[in-house]
């Protein structure tokens, strides 16, 4: 851990250009367990996938488990998805879902479904919010996020404070176009975010949840995040998805970080 600090810490210092060239040092923690080992290779640079070799069991494993609790939810959880189905609709209309162009495995592009959490022209308020406002416009460069989001609906600020916005990705992770553990869907317009990392990112699936929503979730910068998702990749294994899956229940039960 202290060795990562160390790395992360001597690239602000130095003003490297790559993702995670802007970190703080205070974003450079991450969960006990989560050091990246010396056979690891430490940070890729200039984007090999060379350090990057999962086994085939591992695979096998990691995807039995994503098809399984897939299953699993719509069969004990259908009743919950109709129900906040009805409940968007019933706040804001049609659609109920929202589906958006993302970046999965190998750089495959694929359709991400969230139920909807913003009014219909979200894109064109966000853009009068940004040109009126520029410490929105600062915080959504850094973090691709607003404290106070003039897109999001009630009953969408509760859905995304509880995670329920999410639910309909368990289709994705069904159809094989995400996991339940792995880095966040990458936007189109957001990979060069990635820089150097990018091969990192289209090593695995996209998940559900990942190492930087246990982290720090919305809190975290956005280089923070993809500095967290090249951690997720280099030291991936069935026993960290198990510590971040419970991490994640306890993150969104107590709230932390939501946004």
């Amino acid at each position: 851990m202290k060795a990562f600090r160390r790395e992360i810490l001597s690239r602000f210092k130095s003003g490297w250009k790559n993702p995670m060239g802007n970190l703080r040092p205070e974003e450079s923690l991450v969960p006990q367990g989560w050091e990246i080992s010396e056979a690891s290779g430490g940070m890729a640079r200039g984007g090999s996938q060379s350090g990057i070799n999962h086994s085939p069991l591992l695979k096998i494993a990691k995807r039995s488990v994503d098809i399984s609790a897939a299953l699993f939810f719509f069969i004990a959880f259908g009743w919950l998805f109709v129900l906040l189905g009805l409940c968007v609709f019933a706040s804001s209309g049609a659609p109920v879902l929202y589906y958006q162009p993302r970046y999965g495995k190998n750089g495959r592009v694929f359709r991400f479904y969230k139920f909807r959490s913003m009014i219909a022209n979200s894109a064109q308020v966000l853009e009068e919010h940004l040109k009126s406002n520029p410490e929105a416009r600062r915080q959504w460069d850094e973090y691709q996020k607003l404290d106070d989001d003039p897109r999001i609906t009630r009953f969408g600020k509760f859905i995304r404070k509880t995670s329920l916005d999410e639910l309909p990705q368990f289709w994705n992770v069904l159809t094989g176009d995400m996991s339940l553990i792995g880095p966040r869907p990458c936007m189109l317009e957001q990979k060069e975010l990635y820089g150097h990392s990018w091969s990192h990112y289209c090593a695995v699936r996209p998940g559900i949840t990942g190492l930087w929503q246990v982290s720090g979730r919305n809190q975290l910068t956005y280089n923070a995040r993809v500095a967290l998702d090249v951690r997720y990749v280099e030291t991936l294994s069935v026993g960290k998805d198990v510590d971040i899956f419970f991490r994640t229940i306890w993150v969104v039960a107590a709230g932390h970080g939501s946004r």
